[in-house]
């Protein structure tokens, strides 16, 4: 059961107009830090046909739609395959943090292989995508005195320290809370945004957190540079094959039964 979430997600599913390779809970709760009235963000992969690709008409390669469901807000963003794995291949960690989130709605065969051959495609370079998603929520709370930025700055530089330093997508910030030397208050932080959204910073002198977030990132330099992984991704034919076996064989993603993993 994912925190603050106990809503029938199967439907959504069902109503896309393409078969859907995967649909994963992205956002607050992928990252452990949901509110009451935080929306649901899903994030997946749809497989157009492939005489939609070879037409003249411009592919529908993203779609978006956002509505409310059981009181819920929810937010359903799908990439077709081909787009999706061009994005793995741009060194994008939030595309792999959608692949890889273990808040799984709906799955497949070609999931599981999709998320197989993901690791191949992490590089040291990732630690770009999580330093620069971290200044960029760092001006926002600046901006605001949100604790939704602010969450989203330690979150996304602990992310990418522990990316560097293991190979290993993980988002959920609790857990990496627990596993590093992250400020004992953020547990705090996460607890007063569990109570409103969009809930203003307080508590904590601001001077101090600027340090500390200044100090993850000086962690996340230091963990790039010393990191085991590669400069380049690899696994381009590998995927590449992947794609094309998909869309000329769409029994692969054949419905599996929706579910919620945890």
């Amino acid at each position: 059961m994912i925190d603050n979430l106990d809503i029938d997600l199967a439907p959504v599913v069902a109503e896309q107009p393409d078969p859907l390779l995967f649909a994963t809970v992205s956002g607050a709760h992928l990252y452990g830090f949901p509110s009451q009235d935080s929306d649901v963000d899903l994030r997946g992969v749809h497989l157009l046909p492939a005489t939609e690709l070879l037409g003249l008409r411009e592919p529908e390669e993203t779609r978006s739609k956002t509505w409310v469901r059981h009181g819920a807000e929810l937010d359903l963003v799908t990439h077709d395959l081909r787009k999706f794995v061009r994005l793995m291949l741009r060194r994008n960690g939030y595309v792999l943090e959608q692949l890889l989130s273990p808040l799984v709605v709906h799955t497949t065969d070609a999931h599981r292989e999709l998320a197989a051959l993901a690791p191949g495609v992490i590089t040291s370079h990732h630690a770009h995508h999580y330093r620069g998603f971290a200044v960029t929520q760092w001006r926002l709370f600046e901006k605001t005195g949100e604790l939704k930025p602010l969450l989203y700055t330690f979150r996304v530089l602990l992310t990418g320290v522990h990316l560097m330093r293991t190979g290993e997508v993980q988002a959920h910030l609790p857990t990496l809370v627990e596993e590093s030397d992250a400020p004992s208050y953020v547990s705090e932080l996460i607890a007063a945004k569990a109570e409103r959204e969009h809930g203003t910073f307080s508590g904590v002198d601001q001077v101090r957190v600027a340090a500390d977030v200044e100090r993850l990132h000086t962690a996340l330099d230091e963990a790039q540079s010393t990191s085991a992984l590669p400069d380049t991704a690899g696994g381009h034919e590998a995927l590449h094959d992947f794609v094309v076996r998909v869309r000329l064989d769409d029994r692969r993603i054949g419905s599996a039964p929706a579910r919620l993993g945890a």
